[in-house]
């Protein structure tokens, strides 16, 4: 399903808050006169002089090593056409949070108002200086190829026009594993490219370099084929022209081997599958929609080996794939170009890692799909980790090898090491868990509904297949709300317990008989399911749902209760705890028991390691457990380093593969360089911790808290470990995006427990 995205929600993405997507983030403290003074005037002059005296001390010293620059002119903005710079500047920023995202890669956007091609290269070279990289986008052709190539023959850092590059590359890395399930050679394929525009310009160049012949590509443009009887053609078009009597796609598809779609939507008919060669391979690439449908491609031709520029079907050529892992091996070596070899290994390197083993971590991501190198899966899926340390090194070594690298490599696997490290791999987890969520979404409880908040989260989870919302509160209410802010709910089931008195009783007995030597009167269970809580927990005790959400206006103990009293542990767990997700920049830890157990004594908290435990690898981390207290493995006295100390030797025991350690103080157990120096013998030394596990309530609470407030974290939670089915309290006063965070970790939740 296709994600549907409603102009107001773009619009309000865009504006509120912080406008725009991006913002500058130090990265030296600055907190001090001396601080100050080493950041600018009098300190800033020595790395200054130390420049002067060498420009490649630029690198050392400055930010243009990892800094790339994202720039345009707005002439061709997506489908948008020429609507200027101003107006490419979403786009532009867009650009930059991607690059950041998947190769921590730093961007500054830069809108040109110029269409004049020559000064518009003026303009680029004269800001070599300020960035390692410079990534053309969304430049009209035919001005696009002069200036990409005048820029690339004139400057000495990477440049990449990604319009024209970026498909080409992903496209290639689909072409040559098609062709290789096909049995058909590279040199023999017949190629039909339908648009003459950049990026089939590009894809068609890239692929003679891969081995086409050029005799075999026909090229149609907007008005026919790409022939040499044709006297309107440019230089760039004319190379593909071709002595031929063709005049349509229709004929130029007879007996054809590649499709190759660039132009628009829906200009690919049946019949026109059906005349291609045997194993006809499809890449209708036109967005949003292609130029013939996936599912009528192929039902009308089984054989049809398909991709498309869309997520929702398989086979997504998308150049997120590329470019931020190509520009992160270029800079690395400080190449001097982006080349031929690199692309190339770009491609290669792609194409290779979809013939490798895809991780549990990957399939999860995808909700469990067998992802296994075949005709539905030609090219690695964007969420996969290993593209960084896989695409980037090929990239880095084809820099070396062809001479354009100024600071070659030696240490590789230290190199890949470092770019988990500077990504952050870890940075992923939300998006593959909504991922996960969509391929098999589940009927969530909002037992706040009546709260504006909720509503428009249900409308993105409804709306992106995350989940099916059930609206429980004020259906009067609820219903204002909808219209008041123009949502679109009507297929969500909205309940009012007030006005379900059938419903109200069959609940209150149920309550009744799980509670009644608990002191709970039947009058008292009817009394009860006015709570929502307690409404929505029985809802999902029988079946009626498949999760529970709620705590966004409700005190979290007022939440957790209900669900204890009806829905209770699971059978292999004897307490319940609570876990945050804290996300910063590229690292992820998870912080236990934060909202549960006062003062867990040592075998308390070893039942909270172990369901933590559980936990961190269900979101596809290995856990490396730190007990915290203020003692470092018995530097200090006291209840809480005995407690800590007893409580890690018991986990060991009762899990001998776990890594985990305690008593340690919280900042020795993240600072490697101190393990290392002062404690090497610590399981934690070699990585560090990523699970920490507080002595009490208190310091969870407390600690998790304070660094969503002024550390820069984002917290997602608290997931609540122990419940015997999915039931998930919200933080009080959570904006929209972490209650969708929310909803998508109860779905997944609810599927792993639906396949035990």
């Amino acid at each position: 399903m296709s994600i549907k995205v409603r102009k107001q929600d773009a619009l309000n993405y865009h504006e509120q808050g912080r406008p725009g997507k991006i913002e500058v983030i130090p990265s030296k403290p600055l907190s001090s006169q001396l601080d100050l003074a080493l950041a600018y005037s009098p300190g800033v002059a020595e790395p200054c002089l130390e420049i002067a005296a060498d420009k490649e001390n630029v690198y050392r010293y400055t930010a243009k090593g990892n800094l790339v620059g994202v720039i345009s002119n707005g002439t061709a903005v997506l489908g948008l056409g020429n609507i200027g710079p101003e107006a490419s500047k979403p786009v532009m920023e867009g650009k930059g949070v991607l690059f950041k995202k998947f190769a921590g890669i730093d961007v500054f956007d830069i809108e040109i108002d110029c269409e004049d091609p020559h000064e518009f290269i003026r303009i680029v070279k004269s800001l070599e200086p300020t960035f390692g990289g410079i990534n053309l986008e969304d430049i009209k052709a035919p001005e696009s190829f002069l200036i990409e190539q005048t820029l690339r023959r004139e400057m000495n850092i990477p440049i990449m026009h990604d319009d024209q590059h970026g498909t080409a590359i992903i496209s290639g890395a689909a072409l040559l594993n098609a062709l290789e399930l096909v049995e058909k050679p590279i040199e023999a394929v017949k190629i039909v490219v339908n648009g003459a525009g950049a990026s089939a310009i590009a894809c068609a160049h890239l692929y003679i370099a891969l081995g086409v012949r050029l005799e075999n590509i026909l090229m149609l443009d907007s008005k026919e084929p790409l022939t040499t009887q044709r006297t309107d053609l440019d230089e760039t078009k004319l190379f593909f022209a071709q002595n031929t009597t063709i005049t349509s796609l229709e004929e130029a598809l007879r007996d054809a081997d590649v499709f190759l779609g660039l132009s628009k939507a829906d200009v690919v008919t049946p019949a026109m599958i059906q005349s291609m060669a045997a194993n006809p391979i499809v890449f209708a690439l036109a967005n949003p929609n292609p130029e013939i449908a996936y599912d009528i491609a192929v039902a009308s031709r089984p054989d049809v080996i398909m991709a498309t520029g869309r997520s929702d079907h398989p086979n997504q050529v998308n150049n997120v794939l590329g470019f931020p892992y190509i520009f992160r091996g270029a800079l690395d070596v400080r190449a001097t170009k982006i080349n031929e070899e690199m692309k190339l290994a770009a491609v290669k390197a792609i194409a290779q890692l979809a013939k490798e083993p895809v991780p549990d971590i990957v399939s999860k991501a995808y909700g469990n799909q067998a992802l296994q190198f075949g005709r539905t899966y030609l090219i690695p899926k964007p969420l996969d980790p290993r593209l960084i340390t896989t695409i980037s090194p090929a990239v880095a070594q084809a820099a070396m090898d062809s001479g354009v690298a100024k600071y070659p490599i030696t240490d590789w696997e230290g190199y890949k090491f470092a770019l988990q490290q500077r990504l952050g791999i870890d940075q992923k987890l939300m998006s593959q868990m909504i991922q996960r969520a969509k391929k098999s979404p589940k009927r969530i409880i909002f037992a706040e509904a009546d709260n504006l908040k909720i509503l428009k989260a249900a409308q993105i989870v409804a709306d992106e297949a995350i989940a099916i919302p059930i609206l429980l509160g004020n259906r009067e209410k609820i219903e204002q709300l909808i219209r008041d802010n123009h949502l679109d709910l009507s297929e969500c089931q909205i309940i009012d317990p007030l006005n379900e008195p059938e419903r109200c009783e069959r609940y209150a007995k149920i309550l009744y008989l799980k509670r009644q030597r608990k002191g709970v009167t039947l009058y008292d269970a009817r009394k009860k399911m006015r709570d929502r809580n307690y409404f929505g927990s029985i809802m999902l005790e029988v079946g009626e749902a498949d999760a529970l959400i709620s705590g966004l206006t409700k005190d979290y103990a007022n939440v957790v209760r209900p669900a204890l009293e009806v829905i209770g542990v699971a059978p292999n767990a004897k307490t319940v705890a609570g876990m945050y997700i804290m996300t910063q920049q590229n690292k992820t830890f998870f912080f236990a028991d934060t909202t549960v157990n006062e003062n867990p004594n040592a075998d308390r908290l070893v039942e909270i390691i172990g369901l933590t435990k559980t936990a961190v690898e269900f979101f596809g981390f290995e856990p490396r457990v730190a007990i915290l207290s203020y003692s470092n493995f018995g530097s200090s006295k006291g209840e809480v380093p005995f407690k800590t100390q007893e409580a890690a030797a018991k986990a060991k025991n009762t899990y001998p593969d776990l890594i985990i350690d305690g008593d340690v103080q919280a900042n020795v157990a993240l600072n490697l360089e101190i393990l290392n120096e002062n404690y090497p013998f610590s399981e934690l030394a070699d990585k560090g911790a990523n699970t920490l596990i507080f002595p009490d309530l208190a310091s969870g609470n407390i600690a998790y808290k304070l660094l969503q407030e002024i550390g820069l974290v984002e917290a997602t939670g608290p997931v609540l470990l122990g419940m015997n089915k999915p039931v998930h309290v919200l933080q009080l006063g959570s904006s929209v995006r972490e209650i969708v965070n929310m909803v998508a970790i109860a779905v997944v939740d609810a599927q792993r427990r639906e396949m035990a």
